[in-house]
């Protein structure tokens, strides 16, 4: 019998360095995928997913995420004033219930594994979900940790999200070695940290969604620095592999690096062509503008 799931930790404490200037006086994660802020787009997954309570690691000048989450009184009567059903439903849609959210900050930078750590408190002695913002997962079906929920009431334990990259770019993420297929879900043999191509144990890596085992707390609470001088998220699982199993899921959809301006700009142009009220015209202005620029 497995625990369910029922929190979720955000880590929105990262400075966005490199969507200067425009992150100087707004947090990357509240920049926008057509009409919607990035955070709000991976809540929305959690959510699809089950999630009741939603953590968010928070660090300097980011109130506005807060602020996103809550309920904008003013805005809501001035819409109820002019009759704005459409844009009512937008905005509760979005909005989690009271008592669903919690912020926390992260008072120093020391990497991610330090941020999951400061949620500790708030998600107490249970499993949770781990969600990293910059990545935007669009499913074909369902989101990428309703998915991997499924492998969770399956096997329990830890679960990682799993995305094939080309073998030359393996060094570039933390790459996992497998076992044999049980339902779609593998059961994870080892991780390595940007391995070298010609050493990495697969072409599999690890993209942005966990599912995990209160006892890494315990772990990432003795501090030890990895890669950067950081507390690495990484190498407290690794640790935990010695204790506990660990299993991976394929992702079904796409993935989109918000953390960098390509991905950040293919996610827009894929959000927008799935958006039936404003994908046709569109694809008539990307025509164009290919013309015009070839």
């Amino acid at each position: 019998m497995t625990s369910p799931i029922r929190k979720a930790v955000f880590p929105v404490a990262g400075l966005g360095t490199r969507f200067l200037p425009a992150t100087k006086a707004m947090p990357k994660e509240m920049l926008t995928i057509v009409d919607r802020p990035v955070i709000q787009i991976v809540v929305d997954e959690a959510r699809e997913a089950g999630i009741e309570h939603f953590i968010f690691v928070t660090g300097r000048n980011k109130g506005v995420i807060e602020d996103h989450f809550d309920k904008p009184y003013e805005l809501v009567e001035t819409l109820q004033q002019r009759g704005k059903t459409a844009e009512l439903k937008i905005i509760e849609d979005g909005q989690p219930q009271p008592g669903q959210t919690s912020f926390t900050r992260q008072q120093e930078p020391l990497g991610l594994g330090h941020a999951v750590w400061c949620a500790r408190e708030l998600v107490g002695a249970e499993p949770f979900a781990l969600l990293l913002p910059d990545m935007v997962m669009q499913g074909k079906t369902q989101g990428c940790l309703a998915q991997m929920m499924g492998a969770y009431e399956n096997h329990g334990g830890n679960i990682i999200a799993l995305e094939e990259v080309a073998p030359e770019d393996t060094g570039k993420y933390g790459v996992v070695g497998i076992g044999e297929a049980n339902n779609a879900t593998y059961p994870i043999t080892e991780m390595v940290e940007k391995p070298d191509p010609a050493q990495a144990p697969s072409n599999l890596i690890i993209s942005g969604r966990y599912i995990l085992q209160p006892e890494v707390f315990d772990i990432l609470g003795q501090h030890e620095k990895g890669a950067g001088g950081e507390i690495q998220i990484t190498d407290a699982m690794i640790r935990l592999m010695a204790s506990q199993k660990f299993h991976g899921t394929i992702f079904d959809g796409d993935t989109y690096d918000c953390g960098n301006r390509i991905g950040f700009l293919s996610a827009n142009i894929a959000y927008a062509l799935n958006d039936p009220d404003i994908s046709d015209e569109v694809k008539i202005r990307l025509t164009e503008l290919l013309t015009k620029f070839e």
